[in-house]
């Protein structure tokens, strides 16, 4: 059992709230709490989601779509202009403090009262050459939910493992007629999809990638048998690692993959220690991380003794 560090001097500094991870959700949840008049910090390593899209077309109030780069810049300004403190760093430990939780970052440390984990996950990219180039192209897209519509009768292919290419397959047959799944996995999987897909009108090739290029056309695609295939779009269905160290490490519950148990208050299954967005179960959406972000910064201030406004210097 972890036993409680006693404070590192007599008085310490103690944050009410530490926000690891600076995407849409962690920025949203700082932006809350300083509005809230809450002593905040932000502590991004630099690598959220949000910063791979080239133009999101589905959130909310942007009509001509918004660079993802860009909206987070847009978060980051607004969550600074109410008083939120904004690190670069990584988060490499946590361990219960008596006045909360410790935590170190590279070579410095904190005390907070509160914690909430917006850490995201971490796609699996296909290994082909200028992937990044590629994903801002728009030649491979990680996210049919997000950026489907755009498809518009593409010839689009999908490869990863037979169970989940085949239903991103089927889902992108509401946005195109000309839709290619490449599969392999178990052969009870593989013959499901391939009948799943003869009764979508979707193409099957059952066969691994071997490599994938940028090509004038799009992406060319060769499978191990040494079949070329010319696409518009590729979506690889590869999977992601949930970024649920930290919470592991605690000992808080996580499912099989990772994904980081929370109740109605995104309150993970240890008081204090709160998780949103992509980290936690359910659908990988800016709008639902920035939502969540709302529900945790409250029931954090919530959470905490009030803090009646005293007014100021020129009102007393």
């Amino acid at each position: 059992m972890n036993q409680l560090s006693p404070p590192s001097s007599p008085n310490p500094t103690v944050i009410d709230c530490l926000i690891i991870g600076g995407g849409p959700g962690g920025l949203t949840a700082a932006l809350y709490l300083a509005r809230f008049r809450r002593s905040c910090m932000v502590v991004d390593a630099g690598s959220s989601r949000a910063s791979w899209i080239p133009r999101s077309h589905n959130y909310p109030g942007f009509p001509p779509g918004i660079n993802g780069n860009d909206l987070l810049a847009r978060l980051r300004e607004q969550a600074k202009g109410y008083g939120a403190r904004l690190e670069h760093g990584r988060v490499e430990h946590i361990e219960p403090h008596a006045d909360g939780f410790s935590v170190r970052y590279g070579d410095a440390t904190c005390v907070t009262r509160r914690i909430i984990l917006a850490t995201g996950i971490e796609d699996t990219l296909p290994d082909m050459p200028d992937v990044e180039q590629a994903i801002g192209n728009g030649q491979v897209r990680l996210c049919a939910i997000c950026d489907g519509y755009e498809v518009d009768g593409d010839n689009v292919a999908v490869y990863g493992e037979a169970e989940n290419a085949i239903s991103h397959a089927v889902f992108l047959r509401t946005f195109t007629d000309r839709v290619t799944v490449v599969v392999h996995g178990e052969p009870n999987a593989c013959d499901q999809a391939i009948a799943l897909a003869e009764h979508y009108g979707i193409r099957v090739i059952s066969d691994r990638v071997e490599s994938l290029h940028p090509c004038d056309t799009g992406i060319e695609l060769l499978t191990c048998r040494g079949e070329r295939h010319h696409f518009d779009i590729i979506y690889p269905s590869l999977g992601a690692r949930f970024r649920s160290d930290l919470a592991l490490q605690l000992g808080v519950d996580c499912d099989e993959c990772g994904g980081i148990w929370v109740d109605d208050h995104l309150q993970t299954t240890m008081r204090g220690l709160y998780a949103i967005g992509d980290v936690t179960m359910g659908l990988k959406q800016m709008s639902v991380a920035i939502g969540q972000a709302a529900q945790a910064a409250t029931a954090v201030h919530n959470s905490l003794e009030a803090n009646p406004w005293g007014g100021t210097e020129a009102t007393r």
